[in-house]
């Protein structure tokens, strides 16, 4: 398909389905401060900007020994991928049934974890062959998932952190994410670092931190302003995507058709 045919196309899916969204959660409104009111406040530096597939509808994002995996949206357009960090060159894929709208993904020993939106089923792959090995249902739906080493830890797009038994996939816990104005919704695109959940927040440009432990939204991360006038000449959607290099202390993050992706440094906001 010629690229102004597939570009007008794509935009109208993205147009459709955040449509269909916000009819479901247009009476949910994240509370996020606008004062830090004693919450750490943080803002970034730009380390490196690197190649992004503008068709990417990015649902998840993992970085594990010098791999970039990404899990990508949308009925029929669907992925799991291996991709090259410098180059953004997509190595290796496997595509969704178009029943399917993919969700988040995490790495889990030599597993690829991937959630679907509203089908109720996730699936397991081998980490190297991308062979699916298992399904499994939740009564949710699938936004965001990420581990501690233990547990997953998986978001709805409610202010619910739901943890499931790795091996199972059972539900072990929950905890309910808030901050100093109640209950923090749609929570999305998650990521575990340093003891702390980072979680996307739908449809703005903020990360909050959570404590695992409580729920307690014990910082936020400002990014707004990452990409250009140019980068928005053709469609692009929100902010998510949150991946980090845990070797060598890395933070990536990205968005849903966004032609770049970027690593930062987090800085206090003055």
């Amino acid at each position: 398909m010629n690229h102004p045919l597939r570009t007008i196309i794509l935009g109208l899916l993205v147009v459709l389905g955040a449509a269909s969204v916000l009819l479901c959660f247009h009476l949910l409104k994240p509370s996020i401060p606008e004062s830090s009111d004693g919450v750490p406040v943080h803002t970034y530096n730009m380390v490196n900007t690197y190649p992004h597939d503008r068709s990417a509808f990015t649902q998840g994002l993992v970085f594990e020994d010098g791999v970039l995996y990404e899990g990508t949206g949308l009925f029929g357009h669907s992925t799991l991928r291996r991709v090259d960090l410098e180059t953004g060159d997509i190595l290796q894929v496997r595509e969704l049934s178009a029943q399917f709208f993919g969700e988040g993904i995490t790495v889990y020993g030599d597993r690829i974890i991937q959630l679907t939106w509203q089908s109720n089923i996730g699936f397991v792959y081998d980490k190297d062959t991308f062979e699916l090995l298992r399904e499994f249902t939740y009564p949710t739906e699938g936004w965001g998932i990420t581990h501690d080493g233990e547990r997953l830890i998986m978001s709805d797009g409610t202010a619910t952190l739901h943890f499931l038994n790795p091996q199972t996939f059972q539900k072990t816990g929950q905890i309910e994410v808030f901050d100093r104005d109640g209950p923090v919704t749609r929570l999305n695109e998650l990521e575990y670092i340093k003891g702390e959940i980072y979680a996307n927040v739908w449809q703005t440009d903020r990360i909050a931190r959570i404590t695992p432990a409580t729920g307690q939204v014990t910082g936020w991360i400002e990014l707004e302003g990452l990409l250009t006038i140019e980068d928005r000449l053709e469609p692009v959607d929100v902010l998510n995507g949150i991946a980090y290099d845990a070797k060598t202390d890395r933070l990536f993050v990205t968005g849903k058709l966004w032609p770049k992706l970027f690593e930062i440094e987090l800085i206090p906001r003055g």
